[in-house]
């Protein structure tokens, strides 16, 4: 069954059903939801937002203008972007979610790079943006690309569906890291790789912008992930202004 967040999801249909069953199934859904709700309340009055309205303006974008902006010189992970790719290890089968992934400039690299048998999720909170990437993969030919509008405390993934998490200059855009966090964690097979780069937070090197806009460090980002069940295994120098941290899943028995 592919999931109702997927953009060319489907829904699965059932037979219909009369008397004392549909009673019983009424009330088992009913339970369901409950639980759910609560579930979700749970989540929500451990972790509030830690960057209320920092996605606002992602809600109803101007396309054109955040490809201008994302796809063009003078930015480092664009202009580096082969580099990235490469150092990411990306094989021909695997399975990724490019998540954040904003005009999708690093989902049409991994999809080309994963082929025929690998699959990668476009995951963003707006519905336009992953609306623009599944058209220009198609445009494209590039047919293993799937579409997925995530909310803001779950990438809204199927567990144990991916080998890779790829986020570039997102990180610092979870509003709920540790939901976040807990969701990637779950959406990973054994052994599967969280690569997170970033804006570099340093007072003297940093910019105005990015001391005021990024949230976190990138000592601060270690500690957080780490906390969610990861290790770190690689700080790669490959960048100047932006980190390139890799993590991997920690599983039951490792811990």
């Amino acid at each position: 069954m592919v999931s109702k967040n997927n953009i060319s999801g489907t829904y699965l249909s059932g037979p219909n059903l009369q008397g004392d069953t549909l009673k019983h199934l009424q009330r088992f859904l009913l339970i369901l939801v409950c639980l759910n709700f609560s579930a979700v309340s749970v989540i929500h009055a451990e972790e509030k937002s830690v960057r209320p309205g920092i996605n606002a303006y992602y809600m109803d974008p101007e396309w054109q203008q955040w490809v201008n902006q994302f796809e063009s010189p003078g930015r480092e992970v664009y202009d580096r972007r082969f580099d990235i790719l490469k150092a990411s290890s990306v094989s021909p089968g695997m399975d990724v979610a490019d998540i954040g992934a904003g005009t999708g400039l690093f989902t049409r690299l991994f999809s080309r790079q994963v082929g025929a048998d690998g699959k990668v999720y476009a995951v963003d909170i707006s519905r336009p943006f992953v609306e623009n990437i599944l058209r220009e993969s198609r445009e494209q030919g590039l047919k293993n690309v799937v579409g997925v509008v995530n909310s803001p405390d779950d990438a809204m993934l199927d567990a144990n569906s991916i080998d890779l998490a790829f986020t570039v200059d997102t990180y610092h855009h979870f509003e709920y890291p540790r939901s976040m966090l807990a969701s990637i964690h779950k959406a990973m097979r054994s052994g599967g790789r969280l690569i997170i780069i970033d804006f570099v937070k340093q007072p003297g090197k940093s910019s105005g912008w990015v001391m005021g806009h990024v949230r976190a460090n990138k000592k601060k980002v270690i500690d957080e992930v780490s906390s969610a069940g990861f290790v770190l295994i690689d700080d790669k120098p490959l960048l100047h202004s932006n980190y390139f941290l890799e993590f991997r899943k920690l599983n039951n028995d490792d811990q």
